[in-house]
């Protein structure tokens, strides 16, 4: 296939992104005619921006706030005619439409939410609870819905299933299931929408006409991100705003969308424009997310399968074009904190997880010193902080920390000198150990090449010297009773960037086993920027962070270029992204990489870390995340599996996902990524479109 933007691949449909939005559409109190006139612009709208599923407030169409006028038949009768008009306008739409209006079933009033597709009715869902205290006064107009089940309803000139056990279902799309609920069916202890949750729907929508007070709106976001969070979907929420009467209330206009409890969008309140709030839904994600969570399929037995008592009715989605563009947040470093006004406090968790764990390994194993290495790196660098911070805890001298600087044939003057600076500057016991003739004689006895004056730097050279290192470790922790602190992090053990066995792989206790390289390099610039030490330590701390990646195993070349981690092994920005996706969510390679295109293709746009520097804003051109996803799939699924079999205990610390063998993490040391290969060939084209 051509390598253009018709690609397959370029499509979020085909990724199972559904495009969701709320809208607060302008409203006039009592104004059927005006009202929905402003419903299907608002529709017009949602259609040009290429939306699947367009959500409005509670009752849109008679508008909310007007008492007993509910009950009069002129107003009623406008409402039936008007559903007319807006079902006849969606035949042309791609939206499916969720509208609120009052309906007449049987000589009672329901408040409803109806789902409009296709020219058609595709049903109606009433409200469960209607509120009766304090302003609200729902139960003086309209009936209780909880209890209708496998009904119908006449409606806009025909009928429509009506009731509770309402699922909408498209027929091409396994992921865009959604099911409706009706403002204070969420504030209610068991609400609706969790149980059409548990029956499949992927998304839960509320149309709501909360009115504002101080505070509400914070309300509605814990309740949106914990239904979003509880029952492991999407939730969507639109609330009424300006044009609502203002007799007695006010209205704000509040939208928003979470998916498993991230926000993904939310609309200016207050606002006297129309405003339409949107984001692609990732349904795949939910999906993949419900495989791994037994407690969400426990909770839907428990509660009767409620997927055989739902009726799923199953919609033609419409089809049109796409704008190639990816309308939600894709975070480039999800392992790095990036919530502004929680910055300081994510940060502060992630470092004392690691501190506290440490702490109960000190206590649990009456160590009398901590051993490790200091390479003038990140790694052992943050090892060191998270030591150091563990002893001045347990009221213990810094002095039994033991630090060792090994240099090797291709130690820099700036490392060795950062490493020197670093250990001073900490207080710990410093010592160096040149391994360079103990490696020599190793290689000698060998017959390798080196040994003979032979410019050759393979892998058993750089082996030789990571395995002397850490069998000087392993003596000298023996030799001080005490243990290895281990240095390697999240990031090298998913590429297999380790020595196995006497090398670092291996310690008695791995601190940084649950921290990738991108949240590292963070923490220890957050370390500086808090004043967590002090002002000798921040200065060789912020050095260190500043400096190129390398295990610094092979001398520089002729033209003074260092060995460097990221050219052979990949941007670690980039592996930490495909890591966190493939590893917590599950998703195909395909799905990364059309995420990892979106988040990195442009560096003016998406979400930075926050502070992060201007000069390290890099791109990856489509071509670029292909190729190094190829070799991270090579790498995680065949290469490296059985050095985290043999993993040494250590903490995990975000959520993202830890890879040990006891943890998050269990798998075969002798699989394949063919499987994994394939799929990336087969649908990844060649390059941007």
């Amino acid at each position: 296939m051509k390598n253009t933007a018709d690609h397959p691949f370029f499509d979020r449909r085909n990724h199972g992104f559904v495009r969701l939005a709320t809208s607060t559409p302008e409203v006039r109190t009592a104004d059927v005619a005006f009202n929905a006139d402003a419903i299907i612009a608002e529709a017009r709208r949602a259609h040009e921006r290429h939306v699947d599923l367009l959500l409005y407030p509670e009752l849109c169409l008679s508008s909310y706030a007007i008492d007993d006028l509910h009950m009069q038949t002129a107003l009623l009768d406008a409402v039936d005619l008007h559903l007319v008009r807006l079902v006849e306008a969606s035949e042309s739409l791609t939206p499916v439409l969720v509208v609120g209006a009052p309906l007449r079933r049987n000589g009672r009033i329901y408040n409803c939410a109806i789902a409009i597709a296709n020219g058609a009715v595709l049903g109606v869902v009433p409200k469960s609870y209607l509120p009766n205290y304090r302003e609200f006064y729902e139960k003086r107009w309209f009936a209780r819905g909880h209890e209708c089940v496998r009904l119908s309803i006449d409606v806009a000139g025909g009928q429509a299933p009506f009731g509770v056990d309402l699922l909408f279902a498209a027929d091409d799309m396994p992921g865009f299931v959604f099911g409706l609920e009706i403002c204070e069916d969420f504030w209610s202890p068991i609400q609706p929408g969790t149980r059409a949750a548990l029956a499949g729907a992927t998304m839960v929508l509320n149309l709501s006409a909360s009115n504002i007070t101080i505070g509400k709106s914070d309300e509605r976001h814990m309740l949106c991100r914990a239904s979003s969070s509880r029952g492991v979907c999407a939730y969507a929420y639109s609330a009424s705003g300006h044009g609502e009467s203002t007799t007695d209330l006010a209205w704000d206009g509040q939208g928003m969308i979470y998916e498993l409890g991230d926000l993904l969008v939310e609309s200016v309140r207050f606002d006297r424009e129309p405003e339409l709030c949107i984001a692609d839904v990732d349904t795949q994600r939910i999906l993949n997310d419900r495989m791994r969570m037994g407690t969400f399929n426990d909770a839907a037995e428990a509660d009767g399968r409620p997927e055989d008592w739902y009726r799923r009715i199953v919609f033609e989605r419409a089809r049109s074009g796409t704008d190639g563009r990816l309308m939600r947040p894709v975070r480039r470093f999800p392992f790095v904190p990036n919530r502004a006004h929680k910055l300081d406090e994510d940060c502060y968790e992630a470092f004392n997880i690691q501190v506290d764990a440490l702490m109960r390994r000190i206590e649990a194993t009456g160590a009398k010193s901590l051993v490790l290495g200091i390479s003038g790196g990140l790694d052992s660098t943050h090892a060191l902080i998270v030591a150091a911070k563990a002893m001045d805890r347990l009221g213990r001298p810094r002095a039994d920390i033991r630090c060792y600087t090994m240099p090797g044939f291709a130690t820099s003057d700036r490392t060795k000198g950062n490493a020197w600076r670093l250990m001073e500057a900490f207080g710990v016991t410093a010592e160096e150990i040149d391994i360079k003739p103990a490696a020599r004689q190793m290689l000698e006895d060998m017959g390798h090449p080196f040994a003979k004056g032979e410019g050759v730097y393979d892998t058993t050279f750089e082996n030789v010297q990571a395995g002397l290192r850490t069998d000087y470790l392993f003596r000298l922790a023996g030799h001080h009773s005490g243990f290895v602190l281990g240095t390697g992090d999240l990031s090298e053990l998913a590429l297999g960037w380790c020595t196995y066995g006497v090398g670092d792989q291996m310690s008695h206790y791995a601190v940084n086993a649950g921290v990738p390289k991108t949240l590292i390099q963070y923490l220890i610039q957050w370390a500086v920027n808090t004043n967590q030490f002090d002002s000798q330590s921040d200065a060789v701390l912020e050095d260190i962070v500043a400096t190129e990646i390398s295990p610094e195993l092979v001398p520089a070349g002729e033209d003074g270029a260092i060995q460097s981690t990221e050219s052979m092994i990949g941007p670690y920005e980039l592996n930490d992204f495909f890591l966190h996706h493939i590893v917590r969510w599950g998703q195909k390679p395909s799905h990364v990489a059309f995420l990892a295109w979106h988040a990195w293709k442009n560096a003016g746009e998406g979400l930075w870390p926050i502070g992060f520097p201007e000069e390290k804003k890099n791109e990856y051109n489509l071509r670029a995340i292909a190729g190094w996803l190829n070799n991270f799939l090579k790498r995680f699924f065949e290469f490296s599996q059985f050095k985290r079999s043999a993993l040494p205990n250590g903490p995990k610390v975000s959520a993202g996902g830890a890879l040990s063998p006891r943890g998050d993490w269990r798998a075969p040391s002798d699989a394949v990524a063919a499987v994994w290969l394939a799929e990336l060939r087969e649908n990844v084209p060649a390059g941007d479109p």
